[in-house]
């Protein structure tokens, strides 16, 4: 937080770019079921992206934890609070174990987790068929669960926008700096004295 209710600047670069990031992923999960062509070409992009989400989600932790979020406003309805505190607890879950069940599932099949042409990243979990198939049915699993999260954040964000206008949406959309008005000049700020009339 700024001290003035808002997100500082690498807060709010965080969150909307991993909110790129997470739409791109589950799309991309997607259209790696759906399509068998473009399969090989979207988990080239998918296994990448799934670590830097894991790396951005423990920068954003970490970041919160040293410059704690906003209050909810004080007239918000106590369980619409708590709900939005157990949301966002679910979600950096959900950040963390996708990409760690990925890599695990990865590992478990015997597949190099490639990174790029140089770089692979080393087994977390031994080669075993049968808990392949337990890790990629999870993985599937939370991957709907994650999407569905992430409808229900988009929907709260527009509620707070458009309809309660509580400035929690601007806490992360702006800056919080004052905005100029364009006739706000500094001759404007300056009254003249008036000599006082005989």
């Amino acid at each position: 937080m700024n001290g003035d209710g808002h997100f500082d600047g690498f807060a709010r670069l965080l969150h909307w770019s991993m909110a790129v990031l997470i739409l791109a992923m589950l799309f991309i999960g997607v259209g790696m079921v759906a399509s068998l062509s473009l399969r090989p070409v979207l988990l080239d992009i998918h296994r990448p992206l799934g670590i830097a989400l894991l790396l951005l989600a423990l920068v954003r932790l970490f970041h919160r934890w040293r410059h704690p979020p906003p209050p909810l406003p004080p007239d918000l309805p106590r369980l619409q609070a708590m709900a939005a505190k157990a949301s966002h607890v679910v979600l950096y879950a959900l950040m963390l174990a996708m990409p760690l069940l990925g890599w695990s599932m990865l590992s478990a099949a015997g597949y190099p987790v490639r990174i790029t042409a140089s770089l692979h990243l080393p087994a977390i979990v031994p080669h075993d068929p049968a808990l392949y198939a337990w890790l990629r049915g999870a993985h599937g699993t939370l991957g709907y669960a994650l999407f569905a999260l992430v409808q229900v954040h988009l929907a709260a964000a527009l509620h707070h926008a458009w309809i309660r206008r509580d400035g929690v949406f601007d806490a992360m959309a702006r800056s919080g700096r004052p905005h100029r008005d364009a006739h706000d000049t500094g001759a404007d700020t300056v009254r003249p004295t008036v000599p006082p009339q005989d």
